[in-house]
């Protein structure tokens, strides 16, 4: 028989972070730190015109871009909150999560063995659905000492005459690294010198710690070469909604609304009604989870340095990653101890890039009561491993 699977399909690793989910679900007493979801419940005056939406008969599709409402409610959003401005009738697309707008946005520009340079450690889709546009991904391997910023330097040595796509993750899952103000001046003048588009995916720009959030697309010159991605997943406590966006020029935008057309018709209408009022009246909700969040990334930290594990401070969403190099042991045999031996999950580096070798990804979007159990067994655990 012919075969019967892609290879290109076929070759894809599965995905790391689901890995130790699974097995994690299965154990009795385990705590999961794997998992970027948060453990808000979305507000309730969101959920309300979800309901409502439904009570008044709102259950038909909308045009395959959105509804024009949430289009300029997102328009609004980005002007008040980056200084950008977009038209919602052709410059915004509602999505199924931020992620198909990844897809489809690489899917909508990219030539078979166009390059897209893709920074490291970073989110697991960007480098399959690379692969799957056509395109061949190129890794710059991000440093600690850099804070797991994305250099100038670093960027410029990947250029090639193919590169087409820069995927710029920050705030960054999974270090929790930001880009400042002037980090991205560096960036955006390589990318304006050597003709290349930006996939900027922003969906934890509200989760920043430091000063305020600067998109790129904001920069002189980049509005025009910057497809931003961002949704409402992270900030709004909506994973189960599934909802996303991509605002980005019409040229753009118009042939991923096409791909957008044809595999998914429309994002989910309950869930757009929903976020219409997120946007509108979220903002206390949104600055809650964060300080909340900052109070567990800063509680992690201290509780790193007390018990002597090395961990740069990041700035951004809700990951610490934490070095693990001085147990001499790879990232995926120590996060198989650690939930074998103390019923604790967090994900290897490796999961996210192969330069996360000798690190992993602890989440901290858990209640402060999970993070001091976790943080008991994990300095049991690895004070066996330096007392051996």
């Amino acid at each position: 028989m012919r075969e019967p699977v892609a290879k290109k399909v076929s070759e894809m690793k599965s995905s790391g972070i689901r890995k130790f989910f699974d097995i994690v679900s299965e154990m009795p007493d385990a705590i999961s730190l794997g998992v970027g979801e948060p453990d808000f419940d979305t507000p309730w005056h969101v959920r309300d015109e979800g309901i409502y939406s439904l009570e008044r008969g709102k259950t038909f599709y909308t045009s395959n871009s959105g509804l024009m409402e949430l289009r300029s409610e997102i328009c609004r959003y980005t002007k008040k909150h980056y200084e950008i401005s977009y038209d919602p009738a052709s410059e915004v697309i509602i999505t199924v999560g931020g992620s198909e707008a990844i897809d489809i946005g690489l899917r909508a520009m990219l030539e078979d063995g166009d390059e897209v340079i893709i920074p490291e450690p970073s989110y697991v889709s960007y480098v399959p659905c690379t692969i799957m546009a056509g395109g061949k991904p190129v890794i710059v391997s991000l440093k600690e000492e850099n804070e797991f910023r994305l250099t100038a330097a670093e960027l410029e040595a990947a250029i090639t005459p193919r590169t087409k796509i820069l995927i710029l993750p920050f705030p960054n899952n999974p270090t929790g690294a930001i880009m400042e103000r002037s980090d991205l001046e560096g960036i955006a003048k390589l990318c304006i010198e050597h003709d290349i588009y930006v996939l900027s995916d922003e969906i934890y720009a509200a989760l920043t710690y430091k000063g305020d959030h600067v998109s790129i697309a904001s920069l002189p010159g980049m509005r025009d070469r910057t497809i931003l991605i961002n949704g409402f997943s992270k900030a709004f406590a909506m994973t189960g909604w599934r909802l996303g966006y991509a605002c980005g020029p019409e040229i753009i935008i118009s042939q991923m609304t096409k791909i957008h057309q044809y595999c998914i018709m429309c994002a989910p209408t309950t869930s757009q009604y929903a976020a219409v009022e997120a946007l509108r009246h979220g903002d206390r909700d949104v600055a809650e989870m964060c300080n909340a969040y900052n109070e567990r990334r800063r509680f992690l930290l201290h509780e790193f340095k007390r018990m002597g594990l090395q961990c740069f401070e990041p700035f951004g969403a809700f990951y610490v990653f934490p070095s693990i190099k001085e147990f001499g042991m790879t990232s995926d045999d120590f996060c198989t101890s650690l939930l074998m031996a103390k019923k604790v999950a967090v994900v290897p580096g490796t999961a996210v890039g192969d330069c996360g070798e000798g690190f992993v990804r602890i989440s901290y979007a858990y209640s402060i009561d999970n993070l001091k159990e976790a943080i008991g067994r994990i300095e049991e655990f690895i004070s066996e491993l330096r007392n051996r």
